[in-house]
């Protein structure tokens, strides 16, 4: 029989309604029997206690809210009875004592995947094409639609398609790339496209099309070097074009900083035009187009080899969260965490403004005063921000958030915290920096779904798990995003876009530790290329930088 109702935390005030509840329904909570005085949807809360105006809401042990009316036991918690409040923090001691989870089942599991010159192993092998600014976004979109109508995917005609016809042929019959990049395309008569994939060991070309570059302050043209130098350095990435005008802010140099600063022996193929240097367009085009098709030549080369789980660098992602998050999909990837940082892999846990509420329990999990120090920093400084901008991390939570459960910012966060399981921070990071520890590493970004994917990809997440409670639609272009519902109601009404259901969990079916461990045996099938995420066979190849002028 199901359980209906939660307290998650001995400490807790308010509990969680797992099902439907209706006014005068008696609940037992603990040793004590509670009339509830209104209806109670699953996901929402009740009161345990009688609060007056000023009274602490506490769940999940922490500060969650302030009560500003009267609350009478068995009171539904609402947005108009209380608001959303969480505790100070500050630099203590550490506590990073944590109980690692059993590994025997893992520790001699491996997956299938691209393993890479700097050490680091890919679970898909792409190729890049980046505009360095956003002036180059239509010549990235000339390339990409001339690729894509090759592959059958559109039935219009240009030049460019018959220039990738032409180039699979001059392939098919055996050229190397010298040869192809001495080819005249324009002289070249149209062939017939074939159906079949032509590079077998290439997942995929993809297009990073974005808004910045120039006309913006220093700190974000910076950010966008460092990001897509994230990219172009990946994992998942081959190789790389890159498209530049030429007169921006975001110049080639810096690009080039950027990423020797990530990988000091930079070894793929990287082709880096620029179209004021070369003149034409037409020529610019001509150029990256065929650059583009040997260096899929070369990426081709590349197959799936045997590595250990230690290699995986895992995301932590959640988005359209719901009032079941922190209780079900969220914990259930906090075990997944905890295992694969035991056995010396890496996770990222991001989404800064929701971690509020639970800063003094990821500070003082923090290895060193040093790390803890910059967490604290990079925090308080963002909240700043936010407030200067008449928007505090309060803001945060959404409409779909609030009539699912997640009122105030700080219960939304504590259960978000939940994603990155009980091992101690090993790093502390500041957008778009790349990850250089194994273990759990916090990264400032902001908690919008999109933007801070695309920034946990730039720092290194070979796949990331995205938990939601409402419905999440978002993908990435190099990295596969796994989904997990946190009510199977959702998994049932969106198996076109989720992956797994660990709604399991508020059904009792599964304890978090067995859903977590699905959850881990379906990642190995994804990085290993036996199983496709959803968001990769849907197409959802969502890339937003982060503008740091403000963003939640």
């Amino acid at each position: 029989m199901q359980t209906t109702t939660l307290k998650i935390h001995p400490k807790d005030n308010i509990e969680v309604a797992l099902v439907d509840l209706k006014a005068g329904d008696m609940i037992l909570s603990e040793d004590k029997q509670i009339a509830l005085l209104g209806d109670v949807a699953a996901k929402h809360k009740f009161a345990l206690q009688d609060l007056n105006p000023g009274d602490d809401v506490l769940m999940y042990g922490v500060l969650v809210g302030r009560a500003v009316l009267p609350i009478t036991t068995g009171e539904p918690v609402t947005t108009q009875n209380i608001k959303h409040a969480s505790g100070d923090y500050e630099l203590r001691e550490r506590k990073t004592d944590w109980l690692m989870p059993d590994l025997s089942a893992w520790k001699d599991r491996t997956f299938m995947g691209y393993h890479r010159a700097d050490g680091s192993v890919g679970v898909a092998n792409h190729w890049l094409v980046i505009p360095l600014v956003f002036c180059e976004n239509r010549n990235v979109q000339v390339i990409q639609d001339a690729f894509a109508k090759e592959l059958g995917y559109q039935t219009d005609t240009s030049p460019e398609r018959d220039h990738i016809k032409q180039l699979v042929e001059l392939y098919r019959s055996g050229k190397n790339a010298d040869e192809i990049l001495a080819a005249d395309l324009n002289g070249v008569a149209s062939l017939k496209a074939k159906d079949q994939k032509l590079f077998s060991n290439v997942d995929g070309i993809k297009f990073l099309n974005h808004s910045l570059g120039c006309a913006g302050i220093k700190e974000d043209t910076r950010g966008l070097c460092g990001l897509l130098a994230g990219y172009i350095t990946h994992a998942n990435v081959a190789g790389a074009t890159v498209l530049s005008l030429g007169c921006q802010n975001a110049q080639i140099d810096m690009l080039k900083e950027e990423i020797y600063k990530r990988d000091p022996s930079f070894s793929k193929p990287l082709y880096l035009l620029e179209q004021q240097q070369i003149g034409s367009e037409t020529e610019l085009l001509n150029q990256a187009i065929k650059k583009t098709f040997t260096g899929l030549i070369e990426a081709n080369k590349n197959t799936r080899k045997s590595a250990p789980l230690s290699k995986l660098c895992v995301g932590l992602e959640c988005g359209g969260s719901d009032g079941f998050s922190g209780i079900s999909a969220n914990p259930s990837l906090g075990h997944v965490s905890d295992i694969i940082v035991g056995l010396g892999g890496s996770v990222i846990l991001s989404e800064f403004p929701e971690l509020c509420g639970v800063e003094q329990e990821l500070s003082d999990r923090c290895i060193d005063d040093e790390t803890a120090g910059r967490f604290i920093h990079l925090m308080r400084s963002y909240y700043d921000k936010a407030k200067a901008l008449g928007s505090g991390f309060d803001s945060n939570p959404s409409a779909g958030n609030v009539r699912d459960g997640l009122i105030t910012d700080a219960i939304k966060s504590a259960g978000a915290a939940k994603k990155g399981g009980t091992s101690p921070v090993a790093d502390v990071l500041d957008y778009p920096e790349k990850v250089r520890k194994p273990g759990l590493t916090l990264l400032c970004t902001p908690g919008s779904d999109v933007e801070s994917t695309t920034a946990e990809v730039g720092s290194g997440a070979t796949i990331v798990v995205f938990t939601t409670g409402l419905g999440t639609p978002t993908g990435n272009p190099i990295t596969p995003v796994v989904k997990v519902s946190t009510n199977t109601k959702l998994y049932n009404k969106m198996t076109d876009i989720i992956d797994i259901d660990a709604g399991t969990v508020i059904s009792g079916d599964e304890s978090i530790n067995e859903a977590g461990e699905r959850i881990l045996e379906h990642i190995i099938r994804v990085a290993s290329g036996e199983e496709k995420a959803k968001a990769v066979t849907g197409g959802h190849d969502d890339f937003i930088p982060w503008k740091r002028g403000i963003s939640l």
